[in-house]
């Protein structure tokens, strides 16, 4: 993908279908001149040359400047460069948010000297032109791809460069110290006065430890941005399904009293404190009696193997039969909460005898039906899935592979620098190790950057960012 920021792009900014409103937008030097050819504004007495006025929206009319056909009555703003989004001038045209409407306007841009903006290239334009760094760019991109409150406020976070303005102190710290080695070397026989190594090994140490934590909050960090499968797991008729809406909060999955009645897989996303669970219903496991129930089993025994966390439900009301003793053993490998449900009803389950074939797995007591206990629950799958580490949206979470790749290359650098320090080895065989970490953090940001990298993140952007 090869980007030209001489010319002038353009797209649909607001998303695929109908609306009340679409919004086109033209970036580059020729953003006016091109917007002046289609754009005639209704104001009496407005200048044809000159209907752009900064920061302010004009209403008027978009023709096509060959033929003189109307194709819409809109809205355009200007914001002019270096100012804007990308840095550049730029203009949007909000138009009816008729999908062919918008497909024209562009088409008669684009015939006017335009070209048609490629993934995330008004966003790159706005990294390459320095109003944002590259952990911005990819917070815009999850910001429009969450599904959460606690996915958006993250991004929101680092949209705001929340990970930037945490990285920046430790790239500093680096770069003195680099330079207090750096003089050391260059100066040897003269007589300037540099750090010694034990103040230099304390800084390192402070880095090292920073970075550390700022690489601990990667699990957390990865389950905000891409969720968890959960699958629920029992024998038939122990109230999966009824466990399965009760989490969602909606009737979604079948429930009667009739054995065997879910026979595939549904798959539905719910959140928990902001979490998105991926949550599976299954059909139960037993020895089956027809085909058509076989394949079911057969898909219950694979989302076993793909979930993150499995929950496998018992029927508290019930003395446990082989059926359960069948999913406890098949279960037994995974990560899994075992669920003893319809507490509304005499218990007639031995709780001894569950925990005799359940090891160390956590144990909780609901009601699908009434929905005690759902919320202990809840509270209890957010615990195993976190490792029981709290967090806050307010902190500096890491969300992004990239980046916590990065931290800790960055981390094993310094460790590396820090080695060679206490083991008495020149400062030409720590700097190797410092300057490498630079790089490492100086990546994550954009500071230093190669071509392959910021093709494979815009990529995955949309065409109208």
């Amino acid at each position: 993908m090869a980007y030209a920021s001489e010319d002038t792009i353009a797209a649909i900014s607001t998303p695929p279908g109908r609306g009340g409103i679409g919004i086109v937008r033209l970036s580059g030097p020729r953003a006016r001149e091109i917007a002046r050819t289609v754009f005639h504004p209704k104001a009496k007495g407005a200048p044809h040359e000159a209907p752009f006025p900064p920061r302010r929206a004009t209403l008027g009319e978009i023709r096509d400047p060959q033929t003189g056909d109307l194709l819409d009555e809109a809205i355009a703003t200007f914001f002019p460069g270096p100012h804007s989004y990308t840095g550049e001038d730029v203009i949007e045209f909000s138009c009816h948010g008729s999908p062919i409407v918008l497909r024209r306007v562009v088409e008669v841009l684009l015939e006017c000297g335009a070209r048609a903006a490629g993934p995330g290239e008004f966003t790159l334009r706005a990294f390459l032109n320095g109003r944002i760094d590259l952990t911005q760019a990819e917070a815009i991109r999850d910001l429009i791809e969450a599904q959460t409150v606690t996915q958006a406020r993250v991004a929101l976070r680092q949209m705001q460069g929340s990970l930037s303005r945490r990285l920046q102190p430790l790239r500093q710290t680096l770069m003195d110290v680099i330079v207090q080695m750096e003089t050391a070397v260059e100066f040897v026989e003269d007589d300037i006065v540099t750090e010694s190594r034990a103040s230099l090994l304390r800084r390192l140490e402070a880095v090292i430890a920073q970075l550390e934590e700022i690489a601990s909050h990667y699990r957390t960090g990865r389950l905000v941005r891409e969720g968890i499968h959960i699958a629920i797991i029992g024998k038939p008729n122990v109230g999966k399904s009824s466990l399965f809406n009760r989490l969602l909060e909606r009737e979604r999955a079948i429930v009667t009293e009739i054995p065997g009645t879910t026979r595939d897989m549904l798959i539905e996303m719910a959140s928990i404190e902001g979490i998105p669970i991926h949550l599976v219903d299954t059909a139960g496991l037993r020895e089956a009696t027809d085909r058509i129930e076989r394949l079911g089993i057969e898909r219950s025994r694979q989302a076993i193997a793909d979930a993150d966390l499995v929950l496998v439900v018992l029927d508290g009301s019930r003395p446990l039969e082989g059926e359960d003793r069948l999913v406890l053993e098949e279960t037994r490998s995974v990560p899994r909460l075992i669920v003893i449900n319809k507490r509304d009803l005499p218990e007639r389950l031995d709780p001894e005898s569950v925990r005799a074939l359940t090891h160390e797995a956590p144990i909780c007591y609901i009601s699908a039906l009434t929905g005690q206990g759902v919320n202990e629950l809840r509270r209890q799958i957010l615990e195993t899935i976190t490792c029981g580490s709290a967090f806050s949206p307010e902190d500096v979470i890491l969300t992004n592979a990239r980046h916590h790749r990065l931290i800790v290359a960055a981390r094993e650098a310094v460790l590396q620098a820090r080695r060679a320090l206490m083991e008495g080895y020149s400062e030409e065989v720590a700097l190797v190790g410092l300057h490498d970490a630079l790089r490492n953090l100086g990546e994550i940001t954009g500071e230093v950057t190669i071509e392959e990298i910021l093709e494979r993140i815009f990529s995955t952007f949309c065409i109208g960012k």
